[in-house]
């Protein structure tokens, strides 16, 4: 049934918000006679998150929406450091690495997405051991699960998680750090027009910065809602305005306009980095994208020497008040009014302009108007001067074109392309492109190979076009014919046609299009190519397409090693250098390097799973898989402790301290999957010498003697002493520590858990019954030995 048209123009207030978010909109829109609507009736719809699907369908340039489908590539942690990155990849196949062009881009810290980049994360670790890296869910706000990590190891090998670089030397506010909130509006896709906010704000943390202090978030935070927690803060919550902000840099002697030209160019580059996915996601969910914009709220960090970093694009940035009156709410009040009231109108969503089914205005006559619209926001693409901005598109939309350069008031030549990475294949008229890096293999028809082959002889897609229609018009009429009876004739990619679900707008025959049609094919099917990585614009000084480079950290190949511990050998296999490194640090001496692999000894052998961490498997099977690098050490010594236990010897498997005296104690505490329990740590600190061990080995036929397997428990145990000595102890010299809560039954439950016997199998009665009596001697000794030297010690 049609929807009922109404003169009364209505708004929808959707989403996962707090009433205060909706505030200003409500205000702006009320103010002109709109009234409150629903998600069926509106003409203005603002949605914190994202809408259903369908809402798509209904915007137009009368009735818009606050968002664009496929703005995940801007607001997903992960996937904006991932379209960044191909961003600079692809600039540095055109300029080089060391290029002007380049060095613009260094404004984004080196992210590793989990799990698929454990390994990578691994290795430049490894090879920057003083680099400290912050862990962030790729999908939250208001900062939670954001934290400093002690050891990159700990890195979950789960989805929904991205491993930063931690900039360790943030400029500060009267000692805080800050991160600065800009708004940053996308008014159109094509062509891309995008705004500044000149005003935001300078958010502080609510503790003084210390880099000592890793665990604290009111040190290491600026987010709000983590800091109005803070009840020891005099000022839990602090913003500072630009205005404000600006005056201050200057005091201090600083250049503001320089820094903030850096950080227009950082969202500029941005905005071109995520237009791609945003265009295709906008045709494929069919939405008309004049009645799309989206306001997003991006966090910069400004260090030491003042250069930026962007360090995420938030989607639905909060509108609501979150300091208190007296530290900056009321300006804060102020500047997001103004900005919700500015962007109303910039945006046009009364729909006062003229507008039809297709717009009467010329390109640069709309956005003109537009930014006579604008308020307080200021316009950065188009540029003024285009030619700072057009070759860093993977290829610009002849939208984007006819508006720079109306907007620089001169004609622009066309963009040119080259060769990326691929190999033509040739078989008579028959040609493929195959593309290494996704391993597919496209095959153009008739109509796109001649697109193909105009276009890396150097001519523009306009020219193409013409050329196109010239040999459309020669054509044999018959022929003509015959090709418009083919479905797939003119599909330009029949792999993309069908892999993406479009409806392909060329399946019409070539002939029967118009010279404009024929030109939007050209251009569509040369941004295809481009955005899948086949083809780059050319640079000015580029003298050709050069192999992309690889996008993570180089990783060694396995090394062989030889293991020497409890008296036997094994090969050892380890996937790479940063697990090796691991593995010194724990193992040391026992643990030797070889050129070749090692002949006759058993094998163990530590592998990488692409996604998934480490794996442990020996001669036969695989031990473990899933494991993240931290867990490596704890698990081999697990699969070796196995391996030590022997018929009528099991092996307790609990941390056996050995001080620097010589004395043993067996503390009844499990270890964790990696490091050691929080008491035995400061037992170890506060008596330097002493290492720890996992186990000790119980001879059933004898519980008088007791042995050390020697199996390190975590790197602590053998830094620069070597390994144990496989001499005899004696339970005389071996004391037990617990809890004095503890009891006997506790205790023995502990125990039976945590013995390995050979083959695994359970222990038998009459072993169990050996276990107990060597327990109550030593719990009778313990006894003895707190009545006359009482302590409490709780593992």
């Amino acid at each position: 049934m049609p929807e009922q048209q109404s003169s009364t123009r209505r708004f929808w207030l959707g989403g996962k918000r707090a009433a205060e978010q909706d505030r200003f909109f409500r205000e702006a829109l009320e103010s002109q006679g709109w009234e409150q609507g629903d998600e069926t009736h509106w003409d203005a719809a603002w949605i914190t998150g994202m809408p259903d699907p369908a809402q798509f369908h209904k915007v137009s340039a009368q009735r818009k929406l606050n968002h664009f489908p496929g703005n995940a590539v801007l607001t997903v942690k992960s996937r904006l450091h991932d379209c960044l990155s191909r961003l600079r990849d692809r600039v540095e196949d055109t300029w080089g690495p060391d290029s002007e062009e380049a060095r613009r881009l260094a404004f984004f810290p080196r992210s590793y997405v989990m799990p698929r980049d454990y390994r990578a994360l691994q290795a430049a670790a490894a090879d920057d051991p003083d680099q400290r890296w912050i862990l962030k869910p790729t999908n939250a706000s208001k900062g939670k699960g954001v934290r400093v990590l002690q050891d990159v190891a700990e890195a979950p090998l789960a989805p929904n998680w991205m491993v930063q670089e931690y900039l360790a030397n943030p400029h500060t506010i009267r000692g805080h750090k800050y991160v600065l909130r800009l708004y940053v509006l996308i008014s159109s896709l094509a062509p891309l027009r995008v705004y500044l906010y000149r005003q935001g704000f300078a958010k502080l943390a609510s503790e003084p910065w210390d880099p000592d202090d890793a665990d604290n978030p009111y040190s290491q935070l600026t987010n709000p809602d983590i800091n109005a927690l803070n009840e020891q803060a005099e000022v839990p919550v602090e913003f500072i305005d630009l205005d404000r902000y600006r005056a201050w840099l200057r005091d201090q002697g600083h250049d503001d306009a320089v820094l903030f030209a850096r950080i227009e160019d950082l969202i500029s580059l941005t905005a071109i980095a995520g237009v791609d996915a945003m265009r295709w996601r906008t045709a494929e969910a069919g939405a008309d994208p004049r009645g799309g914009y989206e306001l997003l709220g991006l966090d910069c960090l400004v260090d030491d020497t003042l250069t930026p970093w962007i360090l995420e694009c938030n989607l639905s940035p909060s509108l609501g008040t979150c300091a208190a009156p007296e530290h900056g709410g009321s300006i804060e009040e102020a500047v997001k009014g103004g900005l919700v009231r500015d962007l109303i109108r910039l945006v046009d969503i009364p729909a006062e302009g003229d507008h039809g089914s297709s717009p009467a205005l010329s390109l640069l006559s709309e956005a003109e108007a537009e930014l006579a619209r604008a308020g307080g926001f200021q316009r950065l693409l188009p540029s003024p001067t285009p030619e700072r901005y057009l070759p860093f598109f993977s290829l610009p939309s002849p939208e984007d074109v006819v508006l720079a350069a109306g907007v620089a008031d001169r004609p622009l030549t066309g963009p040119v392309l080259v060769p990326r990475r691929v190999l033509e294949l040739f078989h008579g008229e028959a040609m493929a492109l195959y593309d290494p890096g996704a391993g597919r293999l496209y095959r153009p028809n008739d109509s796109a190979t001649l697109i193909w082959l105009l276009a890396t002889e150097g001519l523009t897609p306009d020219a193409i076009a013409t050329r196109l229609d010239e040999a459309l018009n020669t054509a044999d009429q018959q022929a003509t014919d015959q090709h418009a009876t083919d479905k797939d004739a003119l599909a330009p990619n029949r792999l993309e046609a069908s892999a993406s679900g479009l409806p392909v707008a060329d399946e019409q025959a070539t002939g029967a299009m118009t010279v404009d049609q024929r030109r939007a094919l050209v251009w569509h099917t040369l941004w295809q190519w481009c955005r899948d990585g086949l083809l780059r614009q050319r640079g000015e000084e580029s003298d050709g397409a050069r192999p992309a480079r690889a996008q993570t950290t180089a990783v060694q190949d396995p090394v062989w090693c030889r293991l020497e511990l409890d008296g036997r050998q094994w090969a050892l296999t380890v996937a790479d250098a940063a697990a090796l490194a691991r593995l010194e640090c724990t193992f040391g001496g026992c643990l030797v390097t070889l050129d070749e692999a090692p002949i006759g000894l058993p094998r163990l052998s530590i592998l990488h799973q692409a996604g998934h961490g480490y794996a442990l498997a020996n001669d036969k099977e695989l031990v473990a898989s899933g494991l993240p690098l931290a867990q490596l050490v704890a698990r081999l010594g697990s699969e070796l402790l196995r391996r030590s236990a022997r018929p009528g010897c099991p092996v307790i498997d609990l941390p056996l301290v050995i001080t620097a005296e010589g004395r043993a104690e067996l503390w009844l505490a499990p270890l964790p999957p990696a490091g050691l329990p929080e008491t035995l740590a400061e037992r170890l600190a506060s008596a330097p010498g002493s290492r720890v061990y996992r186990g000790v080995r119980l001879h059933l036929a004898d519980p008088s003697r007791l042995d050390c397997p020697g199996v390190p428990a975590t790197e602590l145990s053998t830094r620069g002493t070597g390994s144990l000595s496989h001499a005899e102890r004696g339970r005389s010299s071996l004391s037990v520590v617990m809890s004095d809560g503890m009891s006997f039954m506790e205790a023995m439950g502990l125990l039976v858990r945590h013995v390995v016997t050979a083959g695994g199998r359970p222990l038998a009665v009459e072993e169990v019954q050996v276990v107990a009596d060597w327990l109550a001697s030593c719990w009778a000794e313990r006894q003895t030995h707190h009545a006359t030297n009482p302590m409490s010690v709780d593992p």
